[in-house]
């Protein structure tokens, strides 16, 4: 269906791909993977035209329809929710707006003289429309904003009304009502919540078309892809299984490439002692010509050029008391909404609670609550003996100065810590090279995180209140700080929508639902296991 071949394309001086090929057939799904500014969207943007490479080409068989959904929700205003959806359609989209305008037509009798003619072709837009499914097409559209998280009443509210994260929504359901020959989804878990990634994954099992995507969500990906293409170096490679296999295989070759460069220093260095211990001798002339020349014909391995994974030894936080966080009769409303009454907890040292519920259920509000972000109305929240407190909320990334590089902010925070530290600790979090030196306004909401975490983690408080700390962060970032955490001494309350990090690092499960809440012994594995759900409500 898709075809890349010999495909080379450069930005400025950068050097995307050189000779990369890659075939795509029907109803495969592959994930796409290779580090920040490797040519993943690229990718996607010359298999939609809207770039062209600079040698070879981009094929896509005749016929094909193909959905795009990028990180750019574009414009959105002026319509419902759901006739946002529905514009996205496609060709049913269009059959239905003809349809409505012949309707129009009929109903005008200044065209009385051409209604033989406008009922035939009404006919004709009726029968297609109803080829294409345009009577389901609303039943449809409402069935999949409801899996991406949508009240009934919200669909049919005005889109630009709509948060940037859910408009993010309405495009990617755009997408999915279009159903399209190949869908090309650039990081489609970005603004999803646990049950709407659920969702997603049942939809895009079910999907018959092929499936190229990028996602951040290893547990999405590993669900999803059957094969998985690495950009590396300019070259497209192809890996058969999921990601799980992906990430083994690479280790593999890694450590096999490694191997083979070490062998091959090994023997020129061997070689190269004796001709320069032997040279001067006219007895040994003759051999070490030979071997001089067996230097020349050589092929030489080149060193690997895979990057390091960069770590860095984070403090150990201080012991706090063994009561960390104690909140008795707790009663909390918005409004006439009532979110808690009488809710009693206790977090004790080194416990690890994720906090599961669907949206709404007091999730943040909890968090909040102990953070000391919001009060309750009723009832008592106290922290412990000695407790330090670090509150990472969507909200503390507000808290940069904009006119502050990274570099700025990481010194003024830390004015006292090596510059080598502290260079390491910006390289962790993904601020190498020119990057340590952006500002933060012009900072994502990914970069903007990981600079808010560094400051946190450099000098870790023991009591950790984390709402959706790995939004927005990639893969790499996401492994570093599970293991950061993963030997962490403190305690942890965490709200996460990502599968793998919940599993690695809760010991405790917290589920709220209508005010109440259930409290599970065992970490988000176990909860799966005795529950037989992966979120509530959502059953496996």
């Amino acid at each position: 269906m898709i075809r890349l071949d010999s495909v080379s394309k450069q930005h400025g001086r950068q050097i995307l791909f050189m000779d990369a090929s890659v075939a795509v057939f029907k109803g495969e799904k592959l994930g796409l993977v290779g580090p920040n500014g490797s040519g993943k969207t690229t990718i996607f943007r010359m298999i939609v035209k809207e770039e062209a490479p600079d040698g070879g080409q981009v094929a896509i068989d005749r016929g094909t329809t193909i959905g795009y959904f990028s990180q750019d929700a574009g414009e959105m205003k002026g319509m419902s929710v759901v006739s946002a959806t529905l514009e996205g359609a496609g060709p049913v989209s269009e059959a239905g707006m003809q349809l409505k305008v012949l309707e129009e037509k009929l109903a005008d009798p200044s065209l009385v003289d051409e209604m033989e003619s406008l009922i035939e072709a009404f006919g004709e837009a009726q029968a297609r429309f109803e080829e294409l499914g345009g009577y389901a097409l609303d039943a449809r559209a409402r069935e999949i904003l409801a899996g991406l998280g949508f009240e009934q009443d919200v669909m049919d509210g005005d889109v630009g009304a709509l948060s940037g994260g859910w408009k993010m929504r309405v495009a990617l359901a755009r997408i999915l009502l279009m159903k399209p020959d190949a869908m090309l989804l650039d990081e489609p878990t970005n603004h999803l919540d646990i049950e709407s990634i659920l969702w997603l994954e049942t939809f895009l099992k079910a999907y018959e078309g092929a499936l190229i995507m990028t996602s951040h969500d290893r547990e999405f990906m590993n669900r999803i892809v059957g094969k998985v293409i690495e950009i590396d170096g300019g070259e497209l490679t192809v890996f058969s299984g999921n990601y799980e296999f992906y990430m083994k295989q690479r280790a593999l070759l890694d450590l096999q490439a490694e191997s083979e460069f070490e062998r091959q220093q090994a023997m020129l260095a061997k070689e190269e002692a004796f001709i320069a211990r032997f040279k001067a001798r006219a007895s040994h002339a003759a051999q070490v010509q030979s071997r001089v020349k067996k230097l020349d014909k050589i092929e030489r391995v080149e060193p690997p050029k895979r990057h390091k994974k960069l770590r860095f030894d984070f403090q150990d936080a201080p012991r706090s008391g063994d009561d960390v966080a104690k909140l008795e009769g707790v009663h909390k409303a918005y409004g006439k909404r009532s979110i808690y009454e009488g809710l009693d907890l206790t977090i004790r040292r080194k416990e690890r609670w994720c906090v599961m519920g669907i949206n709404g259920a007091g999730k943040s509000t909890l968090l909040k609550l102990i953070a000391g972000a919001t009060e309750a109305d009723e009832g008592r929240v106290a922290l412990g003996a000695a407790v330090k407190l670090g509150y990472f909320a969507q909200h503390a990334m507000d808290l940069l100065k904009p006119g502050d590089t990274v570099w700025e902010t990481l010194v003024g925070a830390f004015p006292k810590a090596s510059i080598g530290s502290l260079r390491t600790l910006g390289g962790v979090f993904g601020f190498s090279g020119d990057d340590i030196e952006k500002p933060c306004r012009i900072l994502s909401g990914g970069e903007k995180a990981r600079l808010v975490l560094a400051v946190m983690l450099y000098d870790p408080p023991n009591f950790l209140v984390l709402d959706e700390p790995t939004n927005h962060l990639d893969i790499v970032t996401k492994e570093m700080l599970i293991e950061c955490l993963a030997t962490y001494e403190g305690t942890m309350l965490f709200v996460s929508h990502d599968r793998h990090f919940l599993r690695a690092l809760s010991n405790r499960v917290l589920e709220v639902s209508s005010g109440s809440v259930r409290k599970f012994g065992g970490g988000y594995s176990e909860y799966v296991d005795e529950t037989g759900q992966e979120a509530p409500g959502v059953r496996i």
